[in-house]
């Protein structure tokens, strides 16, 4: 009896640490996609930042790529005439891209370049994200800084974050990649440390239940808990693919990952 109890007690403590998440490759373009950095999902198809040259040169190789959420139509020429953009946020009809030193704004009805915002000093503009107020916050990664921008005025928001990298800004709290680390800032910059992961983090997207999927660039996709806890859903590191800032459909929980030097976008289903 003893012996059937003990094995009863090992299967159900296997099943409590198998892993509950799992992704589905659902499509992959062609590798037609000139440095994907960074996919942003919206309900009418995704933008996606393009390097198209060297990652930190101001060249005028880079631009903006559209895309539908399928994977069809893709328009690799919508924006054109920008450095290394990366990081990409959405407010309204303004479409937000870090590039370099600029926070570019892009009037999306248009296809056109509206204006461009100078972040003093900065020439490693990464991530970017909008907060539901209409607030930009964009992440510096060669000085650690992060920037806030209202009404058009940048001002600094945190010095010396170390690895910071991506950022998601989510009802009054700012998530952020800080290396191997994922924190969450409130309004008073005080940190709370979510989750301590296996490599340096990425791109960061909320699922809606309190849990995250984040991304390391060398092409591991992880699942992280609220409680801290950590699966790793991806890793693509023998292929060859990177795993960059992704974007996420939270309604059919599908992933939108820009495979960097392999020069795809690819979904995938959450299950």
């Amino acid at each position: 009896m003893k012996h059937i109890l003990t094995i009863a007690l090992i299967s159900l403590l296997n099943s409590a640490n198998a892993q509950q998440h799992q992704l589905q490759k659902l499509w992959e373009t062609d590798s037609i996609v000139a440095i994907p950095e960074s996919v942003l999902y919206t309900k009418d198809g995704m933008f996606v930042s393009l390097i198209d040259g060297a990652p930190w040169e101001a060249d005028g190789k880079g631009g903006i790529a559209k895309i539908d959420a399928d994977g069809k139509n893709y328009n690799g020429n919508w924006i054109s005439g920008l450095n290394a953009p990366k990081g990409l946020g959405i407010y309204g009809n303004n479409l937000y891209a870090a590039d370099m030193g600029d926070v570019v704004v892009i009037d999306i009805k248009k296809g056109a370049i509206a204006k461009k915002i100078a972040i003093p000093d900065a020439n490693g503009l990464n991530d970017i994200t909008v907060s539901d107020k209409g607030i930009v916050y964009v992440s510096d990664s060669r000085s650690g800084k992060i920037w806030k921008i209202e009404n058009g005025n940048p001002q600094l928001f945190m010095d010396s974050v170390r690895g910071v990298n991506g950022l998601k800004a989510v009802g009054n709290n700012l998530l952020v990649a800080a290396g191997r680390s994922f924190i969450s800032v409130n309004p008073q910059k005080q940190i709370t440390k979510i989750a301590e992961l296996p490599m340096g983090l990425d791109g960061i997207e909320p699922i809606g239940n309190g849990d995250y999927l984040t991304t390391a660039w060398n092409g591991f996709i992880y699942y992280v808990y609220a409680d801290g806890r950590v699966e790793t859903l991806l890793d693509t590191t023998k292929e060859k693919k990177n795993t960059a800032d992704l974007g996420y459909d939270p309604v059919k929980k599908i992933l939108y990952v820009p495979t960097f030097n392999a020069k795809t976008v690819a979904a995938y289903q959450l299950k």
